[in-house]
């Protein structure tokens, strides 16, 4: 994750995404992945990051399967 003094970063971009203490009124997709005995080259290390909303959509549109969606009608 791209978080220095309590501020969240992209880690694509580099753009601040918001205040560590804020993060749960900010849109961003959070992913931590630690890997494990069946990896290629990765076994043991845990990769985080924070990724923005545009960021996402960019990444998602290289994808040959695009992520599953699904609308929601409730917010908690």
């Amino acid at each position: 994750m791209s978080r220095i003094n309590q501020k969240i970063y992209c880690n694509c971009c580099g753009k601040f995404i918001c205040m560590e203490s804020e993060r749960e009124k900010a849109s961003f997709l959070s992913i931590v992945k630690e890997w494990g005995y069946f990896s290629d080259k990765k076994d043991g290390t845990v990769h985080s990051m924070d990724i923005c909303e545009p960021c996402y959509e960019t990444l998602a549109g290289t994808f040959a399967i695009p992520p599953e969606e699904k609308k929601i009608t409730e917010f908690v």
